[in-house]
């Protein structure tokens, strides 16, 4: 299957089964192709002088680029807490390295290995993107102050179209973000950015297009709204037919953290030949520009509210209210939609820190099913404490 971040081809509506193309020679390997390989070998890697590493069928090593704490600490804790479907992606902004890719399902084991590449309703996620539209025309800023009706979590985009003639609730974007607050966004996108503002937005994030070629990662979708309400939803974040891998979605995130550039994902550090000399090693790779600078740092600010006041709070912060992470400012974004493929209740983590020079972004998924396990959040939290210890 093609993936969906790079070629710039228009995706289909419904990616059909396609033959894996064969394995490039070591010496042809290119960031695609290594990806590819990398992914191949996932399941049989092991841990190697402190290294993650896998053999070559024909001789020869790659060496992955992961992080072995953190790779074993998330696998952990969804292992500890029985979770039904769980996947964390975990990426260096600067350079583009795989620092984390580990999937845990107790309810159907066979869905691990394609965690990372299937598609999943993005549900709040895309508020990001929504701001992104709104942003980069200059209409709004962090501090552009919203008029809404309804309530916070309200999912009634039919009146979010018209204000009350007194008494509407008022919020600034920023403070927006790290509620999550469903109308503002819905009214952003409609009633500011406009649909083909944020269609636009999309697409340069990656959506609709073929991304990865050659590898395993489906490509991530977002359908047409077909009236306002449509795309009021779609602003919102409940458009259920928006949809993005986890592999798309830490690629997104490490392309704000890295102001607005988007690197190809590598999870190989170097492949070595059946001798131990380097035949590739990895480069980052630029695939494109997302956001200016300037709007990947009001993004920030605005994402920077989720841990601290926001929909991550409570997880991010003990009994008494201190912060369990105190020198570290994270950039987050929650997210939460019931799902039928798997069937259950997905929540989101999507994070990138520190905030002001990031080193780690990640994005954490778990879909909880008739009893509630832990919440994405909760995992991200971990593999932050696991990352920074």
């Amino acid at each position: 299957m093609l993936s969906l971040i790079f070629s710039g081809k228009p995706a289909v509506s419904s990616v059909r089964e396609e033959p894996k193309p064969p394995l490039k020679p070591v010496r042809e390997l290119d960031p695609f192709s290594s990806f590819q390989l990398a992914a191949g070998l996932l399941t049989s890697a092991h841990m190697e002088g402190g290294r993650l590493t896998a053999a070559l069928p024909g001789g020869g090593t790659v060496v992955y680029a992961v992080n072995g704490e953190l790779q074993h600490r998330v696998k952990e804790v969804m292992t500890q807490f029985d979770v039904p479907y769980g996947v964390v992606v975990a990426i260096e902004p600067k350079t583009g390295k795989v620092l984390a890719m580990v999937s845990h399902s107790s309810a159907s084991p066979g869905w691990e290995e394609r965690a990372f590449y299937g598609i999943y309703p993005m549900a709040s996620l895309f508020k990001i993107i929504t701001a992104s539209a709104a942003l980069e025309q200059g209409k709004v800023t962090p501090q552009t102050v919203i008029p809404f009706r309804g309530s916070l979590t309200s999912e009634s985009a039919h009146s979010w179209s018209s204000l009350p003639k007194r008494g509407a609730q008022e919020m600034d974007l920023t403070t927006a973000m790290g509620k999550s607050v469903n109308p503002v966004f819905g009214r952003l996108a409609s009633d500011v950015a406009g649909r083909d503002a944020v269609l636009r937005s999309a697409e340069r994030f990656g959506f609709n297009h073929y991304l990865l070629p050659g590898t395993p990662v489906q490509p991530s979708k977002a359908e047409h709204p077909q009236t306002d309400n449509d795309l009021r939803l779609m602003g919102a974040g409940l458009g259920r037919e928006v949809k993005i891998s986890p592999v798309h979605a830490a690629v997104m995130m490490a392309a704000i953290a890295n102001g607005g550039t988007m690197l190809v994902p590598s999870l190989v550090e170097e492949v070595r030949n059946g001798e131990g000399k380097v035949s590739y090693h990895h480069q980052p790779k630029v695939i494109r520009s997302i956001v200016t600078p300037e709007v990947a740092g009001q993004l920030t600010k605005m994402l920077s509210t989720t841990v601290s006041s926001g929909t991550s709070r409570k997880v991010f912060h003990d009994r008494r209210g201190r912060p369990k992470l105190a020198d570290i400012n994270i950039a987050a974004k929650t997210g939460s939609i019931n799902g039928n493929d798997p069937e259950g209740h997905y929540t989101w983590f999507a994070a990138y820190a520190p905030a002001e020079n990031p080193a780690i972004a990640l994005v954490t998924l778990v879909i909880n099913q008739d009893k509630w396990k832990i919440k994405a959040s909760y995992l991200g939290e971990q593999a932050l404490e696991a990352f920074f210890k």
